[in-house]
């Protein structure tokens, strides 16, 4: 029986770009790919999908110049994440980040696509200043929850999914999911679909080493300077997959 959704664009920040699942040729996937490749292999119709996501994005570029270009393809789903880079700014108004992104939710259902509401996953047990970012975090979770139900929507809760907090669910800069982590975010999002998730190949990421001179100058401090100067790791980016195009399901390994 064919999936229910034919199409899907995802659009977000680096979270739903996919970094911190680089693959061997040095781009990212990421749990948006392989929610589309679970989508492709429950169909037996071609499944287009479209990735507008860029790292650095702050929640405003993302339900405006990202959410236009989505519902252009008028896909049949669409996920939307972002807020992650607001609450880290030294100044930020949660309950606006949480009205953000109910409009943006309210203005894509009546464009007649299926919505994924989908939170990040929460990375302050192993940052600095974790606690801090930890408390927003909680605030924005609850000022989304407390918006829905709404129809036409699916929300998936990985803000609320414990074991994605555990370290080996994160990337050497510990504020990225590995491909690990982005695969139990892609199996939550499917189960959410009742669609199986794919096979992948994650496997157990190289651990940071927390508080380390070398952690704090490849990571930390690079990070304090994009903050102070208004910069963002996604300038002068382009989208990875800027419109729908087919996935493309592996043929499945054979038995001897």
């Amino acid at each position: 029986m064919p999936a229910p959704f034919a199409s899907y664009a995802a659009i977000g920040d680096s979270f739903t770009e996919g970094v911190g699942d680089e693959l061997p040729d040095g781009s990212v996937r990421g749990w948006a790919d392989l929610v589309a490749l679970g989508l492709a292999a429950a169909s037996d119709v071609p499944v287009g999908y479209a990735n507008l996501a860029i790292r650095g994005r702050l929640l405003r570029p993302i339900v405006t110049g990202q959410l236009d270009a989505a519902l252009a393809l008028r896909p049949a789903l669409l996920s939307l994440n972002g807020g992650g880079n607001d609450i880290m700014r030294p100044r930020v108004a949660v309950a606006s980040v949480a009205e953000a992104i109910h409009t943006a939710v309210d203005r894509a259902v009546e464009a007649g696509t299926q919505v994924l509401l989908v939170s990040g996953a929460n990375p302050t047990e192993h940052l600095p200043l974790g606690s801090v970012f930890r408390s927003r975090g909680d605030l924005l979770a609850d000022a989304v929850r407390r918006g829905l139900p709404r129809e036409g929507v699916t929300f998936v809760d990985n803000w609320a999914d414990a074991e994605l907090t555990r370290l080996p669910y994160w990337s050497i800069d510990r504020l990225h999911l590995n491909a690990r982590g982005h695969a139990r975010v892609a199996a939550n999002v499917l189960a959410a679909l009742d669609v199986p998730p794919p096979t992948t190949d994650a496997e157990d990421a190289e651990l940071p080493r927390p508080g380390t001179v070398e952690y704090w100058r490849r990571f930390v401090l690079p990070w304090v300077g994009r903050r102070l100067t208004g910069r963002s790791s996604g300038d002068s980016r382009d989208p990875k997959r800027p419109t729908l195009e087919p996935v493309e399901v592996p043929p499945a390994p054979s038995v001897d």
